[in-house]
């Protein structure tokens, strides 16, 4: 068997898309990832370039105007463009995960046709809200409402670090529609999908935030006083939403795995380049075991990451389940990445600290990946509840 037919390894039609898209990374997107990182302002017009490509419907069907790719040629994907530029990854990879990976799950025939299409251009970018201002890791405490009225509902709360938040142009949101049975307070959530309202119609979008790292990807509260939605607006089952909300995050997990890969590789590779450059007692510091092993142990992690996203990739390929191992590769390569990030300051020495290398950036940029789609604390309790069910069977 050759290598290029191993199944870790990129099939030639997957050559050829990556091939296509590291070309634009490298001639469009690397140059000027620092310039977006310091101004921190959203690169609308090389978002609509980017969309030229596809990669806005990594997964949509054809039918629907997507590219209809596999999990696992997706998430390749996703890695090279963190590896370009994690803000802009980061915008991919929540866009595909999230807002339209919802649709695809619980959307119906007529809301697939009037949202997929749009996200899978380009033409509207998606936003998914479920954190607010007392609720992250703990989301079914959720307060955001939605009260029933004629003909549908009108949405009051509060939603914060919301992902193209202030730039969507479709949103998914999270609101309570029922009160939960005792004990249950996941039960009675309820899920909407509809188009950017007009400000002032009981929308508003609040703070931006001004973020560590990963400035130029857009982050904001949204805010609900009223907002009237339609009864079409309600996305899968009235009060289950909980229940598709984990199958969401467990897509949303791998698409950060592969983003924090991208990012780790980036790092990787200027400290290998730079280790070979730059010289220290008359040789190349990456003569010094005390930079090689360095070397060593992020390319030994960030290839067991890679390894870990593309099997929960190919798990949902295969309609199985893969909740465990989409904690395992998000646990897994998001401190891993954050690592190799470290070790690339560190192997750079002072240049690394400053702002002429991009080694501060990758690990500025990496260090949302431990938090975001499940902190790095609730994914070892996600992992040994599913460990701990099978000893159980």
């Amino acid at each position: 068997m050759q290598a290029s037919q191993l199944w870790f390894e990129p099939s030639e039609d997957e050559r050829a898309l990556l091939g296509a898209v590291e070309a634009f990374l490298k001639d469009r997107v690397i140059p000027t990832a620092a310039e977006r990182d310091r101004d921190g302002v959203f690169p609308e017009a090389l978002v609509r370039e980017l969309a030229e490509l596809g990669v806005f419907g990594l997964m949509v069907p054809e039918a629907y105007g997507g590219l209809g790719l596999p999990a696992v040629t997706a998430m390749r994907i996703v890695e090279a463009i963190g590896y370009a530029d994690g803000a802009l990854g980061l915008t991919v990879a929540s866009h595909n995960s999230l807002a339209t990976g919802h649709v695809l799950l619980a959307g119906d025939e007529a809301q697939k046709e009037r949202f997929l299409p749009k996200l899978a251009s380009g033409e509207w970018l998606g936003a998914w809200a479920l954190t607010e201002p007392h609720a992250g890791s703990d989301a079914a405490a959720l307060k955001t409402r939605a009260e029933s009225a004629d003909g549908g509902f009108r949405l009051f709360g509060s939603k914060q670090f919301i992902t193209q938040g202030s730039v969507a142009g479709a949103y998914v949101v999270m609101a309570r529609t029922d009160p939960p049975p005792e004990g249950k307070r996941h039960q009675g959530i309820s899920a909407f999908v509809f188009e950017r309202p007009q400000e002032g119609q009981g929308f508003a979008v609040g703070r931006k935030e001004e973020k560590l790292g990963l400035r130029a990807s857009d982050t904001a509260q949204l805010l609900f006083d009223g907002l009237f939605v339609p009864e079409e607006a309600l996305l899968g089952e009235r009060g289950r939403a909980f229940y598709d909300v984990l199958r969401v995050l467990d897509g949303g997990r791998v698409g950060i795995a592969a983003l924090s890969v991208g990012i780790g590789q980036a790092a990787l590779d200027l400290a290998a380049r730079y280790a070979t450059e730059r010289t220290a007692f008359g040789r190349p510091i990456a003569a010094f075991e005390g930079v090689s092993f360095k070397l060593a142990d992020m390319a030994t992690e960030l290839e067991a990451a890679r390894l870990l996203y593309l099997k929960a990739a190919a798990l949902k390929d295969a309609g199985r389940p893969y909740t465990l191992a989409a904690a395992q590769a998000k646990l897994f390569a998001s401190e891993a990445a954050t690592r190799a990030a470290d070790a690339a300051i560190q192997i750079l020495g002072g240049y690394g600290y400053t702002l002429d290398y991009p080694a501060q950036r990758y690990w500025r940029d990496v260090r949302l990946m431990e938090i975001g789609e499940g902190t790095s604390e609730i994914l070892r309790l996600v992992i040994a509840r599913e460990v701990l069910k099978e000893v159980a069977r």
